[in-house]
């Protein structure tokens, strides 16, 4: 188990079958976090991929006389200047569309789309697997009022995220036309691209969380749709930084190749500055960080 891919270890066998040593009390207490991982359904059937083996389980600080309670975690802060941590001078102010507690919202520079835009966290994190439970809390609710606001448009949002050869989480949010294609045509088109350029892209519980397939540090490449379908690729050796964008701009679905790489889609700052005005107007009755 400890030489499987992560994501391997969250599908569930098609051939499994009741433990027959279930009934036998003399075997109950020490199989009883196997028959309990075994009887949970399949949108449970994780392993705890963040313990290490072989280790004694923490005590939470109530062993050896520690009684200090423990430290949260700080996000680890960036090597150099970031384009993304909102404090940062570097950032492009003018492309955020909201703000909330934890996360932003700002339109893609050189977006696929005029509607393209990106949830960020306010804070440095590489990546979703870093995020601590109050930012994920917050993409959460994000994610739901983009997806409210896209079908107000007549459109479905597919969300995806790089992790490899970036600094700053940035969650690519890229809607597509309700009467273009399917939910359907848009996982397998992922699929069949990723096949012809020997990606490996593994349909995952819709339930499942990326924290459950990917450890913190782990490359990765993650798409998901506002039905909640989920596919993810672990990155072992090189990745086509442009492929999320290649399959949404190929000609099976937005039909925009033109437009792959963001670097030739970019526009004057002022063009950028009206995109973004006219994306918040529009967005401002879904954007709960004005409600609150």
């Amino acid at each position: 188990m400890s030489l499987m891919d992560p994501a391997e270890l969250v599908k569930q066998p098609q051939d499994v079958t009741e433990n027959p040593y279930r009934k036998l009390r003399k075997e109950a207490h020490k199989a009883k976090t196997l028959v309990c991982a075994e009887e949970e359904p399949a949108c449970q059937f994780f392993f705890d991929l963040n313990k290490n083996q072989g280790m004694k389980r923490p005590s939470d600080g109530k062993e050896r006389g520690n009684s200090q309670p423990k430290q949260a975690k700080k996000p680890p802060q960036p090597t150099g200047p970031c384009w993304f941590c909102l404090a940062s001078p570097e950032v492009e102010k003018h492309l955020v569309v909201s703000i909330g507690t934890h996360c932003y919202l700002a339109l893609a520079k050189g977006g696929l789309l005029p509607d393209h835009v990106l949830i960020l966290p306010i804070g440095h994190y590489q990546s979703v697997v870093d995020l601590s439970s109050e930012v994920v809390e917050e993409v959460t609710k994000y994610k739901s009022a983009l997806k409210e606001f896209f079908r107000s448009k007549g459109k479905r949002y597919v969300l995806f995220e790089r992790n490899y050869r970036s600094q700053h989480l940035q969650l690519q949010v890229i809607p597509v036309p309700l009467d273009l294609c399917t939910s359907e045509d848009i996982k397998e088109s992922f699929i069949v691209q990723a096949q012809e350029q020997q990606i490996e892209l593994l349909e995952i519980p819709e339930h499942s969380d990326i924290k459950q397939v990917a450890q913190p540090g782990t490359p990765y490449f993650y798409v998901e749709l506002d039905t909640g379908e989920k596919l993810f690729h672990r990155i072992r050796k090189s990745f086509p930084l442009q492929f999320g964008r290649e399959v949404l701009a190929s000609a099976a679905l937005l039909g925009l190749p033109h437009r792959a790489d963001w670097r030739q889609c970019t526009a004057a700052r002022p063009e950028e500055a009206a995109a973004a005005q006219a994306f918040r107007r529009d967005f401002q009755p879904f954007d709960f960080a004005l409600q609150a």
